[in-house]
């Protein structure tokens, strides 16, 4: 046909009006159940799929969610978190006729001005909040523009709203046992950005097991999830006077940044120095030593918060939902403490 077919072309090619065609194609009585059989089939052979638009001012849905990062395009090209969580939100909406809007900004404000755009354009039907912050003010600011919204975090801060939730305090609780067992006793943490939720969820339990297992009190670094970030975020812990013989990374990236560093320092990793990566990936197989790090399902996280939202924006009451646990996975990049001698810096 060249175009679109509409309701008009489906009409001609079966004979009928065209409110017999809106009736057939929106359920709607008014047609036989014959006629309707024949429209139906009629409207699939002309390749006929309803307009968003058109369904939106039908019904008030879109058929689309959305979700804002914070994080430069150039950096979501890399960062393997949101690679595997955007699979699993792919795969649950994969079966139905609800489609994702992804957006990356740089700072708060326009994400805020873009949820109010969507809202009122019927852009989506309701919005996946990623990198929750304190007292932030995307959950204050969805509740009163009435957008269904589910929280990728929490559970506190998340004002009542639907969330999926990750133990990241047990996961970090694991990754100081760990470094514990092998006599660890000076921790250091490249963080991610300091007011994000779970970056202080992480600082809390890394503190407090360090105290538990009679380490000094961990030194952390925030930086902003990139390499050139954790590589920075390395050569300031490591050039202390006494620096740490363990390191704890956000983030993948960051810790094969990190792993970067330490080599061009002449620091052997894992002989003089270990290293734990956040979010076990490909990446952390391939470099050199393998990197021990945080496993966790972010596929299923990503599947859990889409079905989550699909379930608030029929209505359905808020849940606070955790994701599946996650698992240290053990390997090269960590080995007993050599505390006693101090690692060396190069020239």
């Amino acid at each position: 046909m060249g175009r679109r077919p509409t309701i008009v072309d489906i009409a001609r090619a079966a004979g009928v009006s065209k409110g017999a065609v809106s009736c057939a194609l929106n359920g709607r009585p008014g047609v036989s159940d014959t006629t309707r059989s024949r429209i139906l089939q009629i409207a699939g052979r002309l390749g006929w799929a309803p307009s968003s638009a058109a369904r939106a001012l039908s019904d008030g849905r879109a058929g689309a969610i959305g979700m804002i990062i914070d994080r430069p395009a150039p950096v979501l090209g890399v960062e393997t978190f949101f690679m595997r969580f955007i699979a699993g939100i792919q795969e649950e909406l994969a079966d139905g006729d609800t489609a994702l809007m992804l957006q990356s900004v740089d700072e708060t404000s326009p994400e805020l001005t873009t949820y109010k755009r969507w809202y009122a354009e019927r852009r989506v039907d309701g919005v996946l909040v990623v990198d929750l912050r304190r007292d932030d003010p995307r959950v204050g600011a969805l509740a009163e523009i009435g957008l269904p919204a589910v929280v990728v975090g929490g559970p506190e801060g998340t004002g009542g709203l639907p969330c999926v939730w990750a133990d990241d305090g047990g996961c970090m609780r694991a990754a100081v046992a760990h470094l514990a067992r092998l006599g660890h006793r000076r921790i250091g943490r490249v963080a991610g950005p300091e007011a994000l939720v779970h970056t202080g969820v992480r600082t809390g339990a890394l503190e407090e097991s360090a105290r538990e297992h009679g380490m000094a009190p961990p030194r952390t670094v925030h930086t902003d999830y990139t390499g050139d970030g954790g590589a920075r975020a390395t050569r300031e812990l490591l050039a202390g006077a006494e620096p740490p013989t363990a390191l704890v990374y956000d983030n993948d990236l960051m810790a094969a940044a990190g792993l970067g560093v330490a080599q061009e320092l002449g620091i052997a990793v894992p002989d003089r120095l270990s290293v734990i990566a956040w979010d076990d990936s490909p990446l952390c197989q391939v470099v050199r030593p393998a990197l021990t790090a945080i496993r966790r399902d972010l596929h299923e996280h990503g599947r859990l918060a889409a079905s989550l939202l699909l379930e608030a924006v029929a209505g359905g009451a808020a849940r606070q939902v955790p994701a599946p646990l996650g698992e240290l996975v053990a390997r090269g990049s960590t080995a007993r403490a050599t505390s006693d001698r101090r690692p060396t810096t190069g020239d």
